[in-house]
C-alpha cells in the first residue's frame, strides 16, 4: 500500500513499494530509491522529484486534513 505524507512547508513524501509514478503521456519514472518525494513548490530543478529548493525559496503552505471543511488552500 502507498502512503502519501504532506510535509508542512515542504514536499510530499511517497512511501510504499507498489507505487509507480508516471508522467502525463503515461511513461513511468525511474524512482532511484523508496521513499521519494516529490515537488509542491515549483522551484526543484528536479521536478517531478524534491531537490530541497522550498527551503531556500520560503515555501508555506497551509493544508491540513479538516474533516467537513469547505475552505480551498491559497
Amino acid at each position: 500500500m502507498a502512503k502519501i505524507t504532506v510535509r508542512k512547508n515542504g514536499s510530499l513524501l511517497v512511501e510504499g513499494d507498489d507505487v509507480t509514478l508516471v508522467d502525463w503521456n503515461g511513461a513511468a519514472y525511474p524512482l532511484p530509491k523508496r521513499p521519494f518525494t516529490l515537488c509542491r513548490c515549483g522551484a526543484s530543478t528536479r521536478k517531478p522529484f524534491c531537490d530541497g529548493t522550498h527551503s531556500r525559496v520560503g515555501f508555506a503552505a497551509a493544508e491540513d486534513a479538516v474533516p467537513g471543511s469547505t475552505e480551498r488552500p491559497a
